[in-house]
């Protein structure tokens, strides 16, 4: 007489299933956590605009998009809306914040690990790229404008200016860009600390390209002001390649 094969308790079955369901859970949280730090790693970032520097192009608690990829071939144009590490001494000292439960440091580490929390943006600087290594930018000519290798440049369509005022700066420079840098300056003119406040420093007011994260390309937030991030490509076009 042969005898039937008794059948696994089904609370056993059940539980192996409940078991086999949440490991396939956890690879799929695993290989979606390694894709986002691979994309914001090397192909595309958030950050937030933390200050008015940018305005009108880019306004307080804008969120953009930073293609990080494009430039490592192509390089970067004048015109470019860059986001950029501090290259020293920009940015005032941070006050000390106050401390969070470590389960909320916890969770904010891993959402920046994987590009989903945009914290560390303020320990970067977004603005737009008007000289290119090699390039002599002047300022300003009869009219308020800003000269590079002597082709003179209108910036009107951009710059958030006071009414009545036209002069592209409110100081003027004289400076060649070195190589491996670029001059890097705020569309709030008046409002904004960039190359032009920092020439005093040991860089010179100079961005190094290796401190550029990338180009920021897309405003996602809010939603009202999503779209393209304009780089002005027509006010550069005559400009001349330095000699």
């Amino acid at each position: 007489m042969t005898s039937e094969a008794t059948p696994a308790p089904r609370p056993l079955k059940r539980r192996r299933s409940i078991l086999v369901f949440f490991r396939d859970v956890l690879v799929i949280i695993l290989i979606a956590a390694l894709v986002s730090f691979v994309v914001k790693t090397f192909i595309v970032r958030s950050f937030y605009i933390p200050s008015g520097s940018m305005e009108r192009t880019l306004l307080v608690n804008d969120r953009i998009l930073v293609d990080e990829l494009t430039p490592r071939w192509a390089g970067y144009d004048r015109g470019d809306v860059v986001v950029f590490q501090d290259p020293g001494g920009w940015l005032p000292p941070q006050p000390q914040s106050p401390a969070r439960p470590a389960l909320v440091e916890a969770v904010d580490w891993v959402l920046t690990f994987v590009g989903i929390s945009t914290s560390d943006a303020q320990d970067h600087l977004v603005k737009r790229v008007i000289g290119m290594p090699g390039d002599h930018v002047v300022c300003c000519n009869a009219l308020g404008q800003i000269t590079i290798n002597g082709a003179p440049i209108d910036e009107l369509s951009y710059l958030n200016l006071p009414k009545g005022d036209t002069a592209a700066s409110n100081s003027d420079f004289d400076v060649t860009v070195p190589e491996g840098s670029i001059w890097v300056m705020g569309d709030n003119r008046d409002r904004s600390q960039d190359s032009r406040a920092h020439q005093d420093l040991p860089s010179g007011g100079f961005v190094p390209l290796e401190n550029v994260v990338g180009r920021a390309f897309l405003t996602t937030w809010p939603f009202d002001r999503l779209g393209l991030i304009d780089t002005h490509d027509d006010v550069y076009r005559a400009v001349p390649e330095p000699e």
